[in-house]
């Protein structure tokens, strides 16, 4: 479906009204939502799926996924929680999860960003490069 301008500046304006102290409410995001359900003005599906897209790209930016292929020790993990918080900021939701398959090292990211310092990461550059 191809949003119009109009759709994409509505979606974006109802985005902003929903943060509180720089965080997305989601009390806000639900209440926006029926209130542009229930007025169904022209394009709302447009602005709604842009809106949609918005809320699930903010989502990601504050979601940290850390692979290791070990379980890490609690003094790791909170130096790897303060790095983060300290780069992207606080409300940063960080789960931590064990691969083996990553055979050694660490993988972290936060929406869009990878940082793969993973033994896995580096055969498959290494494999690539051949």
């Amino acid at each position: 479906m191809k949003i119009s301008k109009l759709a994409r500046r509505e979606g974006k304006e109802l985005f902003r009204v929903c943060f509180v102290n720089g965080v997305l409410d989601e009390g806000r995001v639900r209440q926006a939502v029926t209130r542009v359900v229930q007025a169904k003005p022209r394009g709302y599906l447009a602005l709604l799926s842009h809106f949609q897209r918005l809320v699930k790209l903010e989502l990601a930016r504050c979601t940290a996924r850390v692979e290791s292929a070990v379980s890490l020790t609690p003094e790791l993990r909170g130096n790897v929680q303060s790095t983060l918080t300290r780069v992207y900021g606080a409300g940063l939701s960080i789960s931590f999860v064990d691969n083996p398959a990553l055979i050694g090292g660490m993988k972290v990211q936060v929406g869009s960003d990878v940082y793969d310092g993973s033994v896995q990461g580096r055969l498959a550059a290494l494999e690539e490069s051949f």
